[in-house]
Formats: structure tokens, sequence, C-alpha cells
């Protein structure tokens, strides 16, 4: 969960407790100057959401390989994430871009849009496939609890267990809307550059320009998040509400629980009394919270 002052992860531990953590973290534009600065931001955005990721990611296996009495490095994390980014640029850049080539004769834009639609349709079908197995999809409830939890909390509703349920497990901000609209935009910008001369140029240009991307699509995101009610933004909005489909999952209880945890945990303290006021806050959600704001483990 990111708060505007604070992120946090919960997870529950295999006895079935739930633990949380909890890091100071400013507004990136606070932080950085140069995080301002329009188009740059969404790259800086994009990356310090991937970094967030990773910790948490990273946080929670440790947690349960304490339970288990195993141990996982921080080298182990680090050749996990290095095999994942190598994966991600065979699969998502490589193979789209022979395959396009195969049938794109010399034509700069058959092979850029052959190659954005190959990639969007490994992108989604990918999702599809790993979401078949048990421990993705549970993966996927979380998900959703996450944003039913934040549906609530932005609602001024009660973060019980009970409210929490009634809403949807869509949210239209979630960071697989962001990942399709980058997907889609590089059908469109990566037809003005033509077939590259070779693998290497090929790989180069995906890898410089996804990041540039997506700092567009973060500048267009970010100004149709102003005029949530506009036509532009249920456009936008649409096609990761249809994704999301995939990547969320209807939770059971004790999912909800962990959710609210991890929100309770990453506001700060005026927003938690708002929280507490409206009633109905499981008493495990605040037990933690007031754990990891004390700085008990």
């Amino acid at each position: 969960m990111r708060a505007p002052s604070a992120w946090s992860v919960a997870v529950r531990l295999p006895d079935g407790r739930i633990t949380a953590r909890r890091d100071q973290l400013a507004r990136l534009s606070e932080r950085r100057r140069v995080a301002r600065i329009p188009l740059l931001r969404g790259i800086f955005v994009l990356g310090e959401s991937l970094s967030l990721g990773f910790k948490a990611l990273g946080w929670s296996a440790m947690k349960a390989a304490e339970e288990e009495e195993e141990q996982i490095t921080r080298g182990q994390i680090g050749w996990t994430m290095a095999l994942a980014f190598v994966f991600f640029a065979g699969f998502f850049i490589v193979i789209p871009a022979l395959a396009a080539g195969a049938v794109a004769d010399e034509s700069g834009l058959v092979f850029n849009v052959v190659e954005g639609l190959i990639r969007l349709g490994l992108f989604v079908g990918y999702i599809w496939a790993i979401g078949r197995s048990a421990e993705i999809a549970r993966v996927f409830e979380y998900h959703g609890a996450e944003h039913m939890s934040i549906h609530a909390f932005e609602a001024g509703e009660p973060l019980s267990v009970e409210s929490v349920s009634r809403f949807p497990p869509e949210h239209p901000r979630c960071g697989t809307s962001f990942l399709l609209i980058v997907v889609l935009g590089s059908i469109v910008v990566f037809t003005f550059l033509g077939i590259p001369d070779n693998i290497v140029i090929l790989v180069g240009s995906r890898l410089v320009g996804i990041p540039v991307i997506a700092g567009l699509a973060y500048e267009v995101l970010r100004w149709s998040g102003t005029r949530p009610d506009g036509a532009l933004a249920r456009i936008l909005a649409a096609p990761g509400i249809w994704l999301q489909k995939l990547t969320t999952s209807q939770p059971d209880e004790s999912q909800i629980e962990v959710a609210i945890t991890g929100l309770l945990v990453a506001l700060d303290d005026v927003q938690t009394g708002d929280v507490v006021a409206r009633g109905g806050v499981p008493a495990v959600a605040m037990a933690v919270r007031d754990e990891v704001i004390e700085g008990r483990p």
C-alpha cells in the first residue's frame, strides 16, 4: 500500500498471524526536483513503483522463509530479479520482434503494428496463464482485496470486512491499467521508428523507449485523473478494468483482513483517526498497526 507519506506491506504468516512493515516515503516530487518535470516524473514514478514492489516481495518472501526455517539471501533475491528482467526482454521484446520480422517484409508500419499486437497478445496471455496456478490465483485474490479496501477508504465507508466486501475488486488507478496503456502506446510510438537494423538496436530501442512511453502514459493518466467523470478518463480506464478481470479475483474474509491491515499501517495518525471514527475496523488490524508504529517486531 502506498500512502502520501509512507508505504507498507502486510502478510499473513503460515501460523495465521498477520505482520506488517511500514517505511516513511515522502512524495517523489518532494525528494527529487527532476521528478517534478512533466514526462520525466512518469519515468521516476515507474522506477519507484518497481523498486517498492521488489522490496515488498523480498520482505514477504523472507517472512515466509523465517517461519519455515529457511534462509533467503539478498543475493538470491537480486538474481531472481535479474532473471525476471532477462525473461521480460526475451519474451516481450525479442520474440515479438522476430515474429514480426518474419511477416513484415520491408514495411516499417506493418512490422511495428504486428510487433505491438503480438506483444499485447503475449502480455494478456501471460497474465491469463500464470493465473491458472493456485499460488498466483491467490495473489490475484489479495490484489482484489487491496482494491476493495481502497475503494471503501476513498468512499468514506467503514473499513470493516463486511463493508469492504461490498466493493468491486477492480480499481481504475491500478498499475495494470498503466501497463496496458504503455503496451498500447508502444504500438503507436514505435511505428514511427521503422524497422531496426539489427537485434541489438531493436532491444535497446525498446528498453529505452518503453520508459519514455511510460512517461507519456503517466501524464495522460494524471491529466485524466483530475477529471474522473470525464469521457477521456472513462475511455482510458476501460481497458484496464477489463484486464483486471484477469488480475483480480474475489477474496475471502481473511484476505480482506490483511488488506485492511496493510492500508491502516500506511496511513498517518490523522487518517487513521478518521477511519477508526467510521467504526468496524478489525481489532487485529489495529493491533498490528500499533505494533508497527511503536516499533515492536
